[in-house]
């Protein structure tokens, strides 16, 4: 039994909040994000958060200290778009295995600092920008801008790296296609095949609105089933909603899993400039109500979340026991 395995037994587990929100805050420039290496690139940087870890790998390193100061058991990798389909929007498509092995032992280097209990670190998966379930041609309803091989060769390639860069997890979030989220975790069965190895792995869906499915339509319970044949740490929801609009699917969820359930939501919904308003007391308050309710195992932030806020959701988080799994649904 890995070392997370035993850790999620005795307590909730923190996760970090998010890792974009907080480097927004240095307002880096184009020459910021470019550095020293990337100066005579011939396309813009701007934006590509996943080579900061390259070019501004302090300003990476910092924002995992302060997820794990704050009081996170997880601090997740700064790789959500790392895969060779995300990268080539910035023609970086080379540079993919570098970014996830380098964005992972920076991650392992912070954990490492921090003794006083185990600290991990959760390879970040996201969904990519593409979706293997609908066609983006609305005329053309058979046609697809990404195939299951595209997707899966794209994600070996990346847990690859974030596996040789010291991940003690892999989390593939975001989940709003199904499908992708099946290459990834075909990937990751293929490369713990070949290297002999069991690394645990958590699934993290995301609701998009009040319809209560994925943006490729898949209620609550059609997620949970397409994904029951992989063995999961875990399995839960983040991002698209706050705490109060998630809690429902969460709970039907927790209704019919006995896997462990996790939670990252937003701090609520963004007002009309993007923002989100929901301070770290009415954050708390939400999340007191999942764990009185006896809903999650491991619980963290999404879009808007600082370390004020996971602070705040840590506090209330060690005066609760995690849910109580029944052997049988």
């Amino acid at each position: 039994m890995s070392k997370i395995q035993q850790a999620i037994k005795e307590r909730i587990l923190v996760l970090d909040g998010a890792m974009g929100t907080m480097l927004q805050r240095n307002n880096f420039s184009e020459e910021d994000f470019r550095g020293e290496r990337f100066k005579d690139f011939p396309h813009p940087l701007k934006g590509n958060n996943d080579l900061l870890s390259i070019t501004q790998p302090e300003a990476v390193k910092q924002v995992h200290r302060l997820y794990f100061q704050a009081g996170a058991d997880i601090v997740e990798t700064n790789t959500f778009s790392g895969t060779t389909i995300g990268m080539a929007d910035y023609h970086m498509e080379d540079l993919v295995y570098e970014l996830n092995y380098q964005s992972a032992k920076i991650a392992r280097e912070v954990a490492d600092e921090f003794t006083d209990r185990p600290r991990f670190v959760a390879g970040s998966i996201g969904p990519t920008n593409r979706t293997a379930s609908m066609s983006p041609d609305v005329n053309d309803p058979g046609f697809r801008a990404v195939t299951f091989d595209d997707l899966r060769i794209a994600y070996k390639q990346q847990v690859e790296a974030l596996i040789d860069g010291g991940c003690d997890v892999l989390l593939v979030e975001t989940i709003f296609d199904t499908l992708n989220a099946k290459a990834a975790l075909f990937a990751i069965e293929e490369v713990k095949e070949e290297r002999n190895l069991d690394i645990p792995v958590m699934v993290s869906g995301t609701i998009t609105d009040a319809s209560g499915r994925t943006l490729s339509g898949q209620t609550v319970e059609a997620f949970l089933i397409s994904i029951a044949h992989i063995p999961l740490l875990s399995i839960g929801f983040n991002c698209a909603l706050g705490a109060d609009q998630l809690k429902p699917y969460l709970k039907r969820l927790a209704h019919n899993t006995t896997l462990n359930i996790s939670a990252h939501p937003n701090a609520g919904l963004p007002n009309a400039f993007g923002q989100y308003d929901q301070t770290p007391t009415e954050m708390q308050a939400l999340i007191k109500d999942y764990l009185q309710d006896n809903l999650v195992n491991i619980i963290g932030g999404c879009c808007g979340t600082t370390p004020e806020h996971i602070k705040a959701i840590a506090e209330v988080a060690k005066e609760f026991k995690p849910r109580q799994i029944l052997e049988t649904i």
